[in-house]
């Protein structure tokens, strides 16, 4: 019999958002695009998430919570999902990472690292 195998590919793609953003009052808006793919063998749901966001001046945010955009997909192998969100900093660069707590169809708990993501805004001139 085959062993079995956890595992979840994560791609994120961030970008600025400028219309949203407030340079005079020091917001920066960023969004960010993360396809979850089930590269394993074994069925798993996203049960929670974990980021932590920093700014320029090392200012760090943790965020945790259930699922992701509201929903905990389920990803049978080979099936991917594909979601959008969005987060602020009060400087023009910074970054985010994380990691998202997945449960198998068997029971297993295993944690899936979300790659880091740099946030920079265009230069922003004066």
């Amino acid at each position: 019999m085959p062993e079995k195998s956890y595992q979840i590919e994560v791609e994120a793609e961030p970008h600025y958002i400028a219309e949203q953003s407030n340079v005079a009052t020091d917001i920066y808006v960023f969004a960010y695009r993360i396809r979850l793919t089930n590269t394993g063998s074994e069925p798993a749901q996203l049960v929670s998430r974990h980021w932590i966001i920093v700014d320029a001046n090392n200012q760090e945010q943790e965020v945790r919570g259930m699922g992701v955009v509201g929903e905990q997909p389920r990803l049978e192998p080979g099936q991917s999902f594909e979601y959008s969100s969005a987060t602020h900093l009060k400087t023009p660069y910074g970054s985010m990472r994380g990691s998202y707590q997945m449960l198998a169809d068997d029971g297993k708990r295993f944690d899936v690292t979300i790659p880091e993501m740099t946030l920079v805004a265009p230069r922003v001139l004066h």
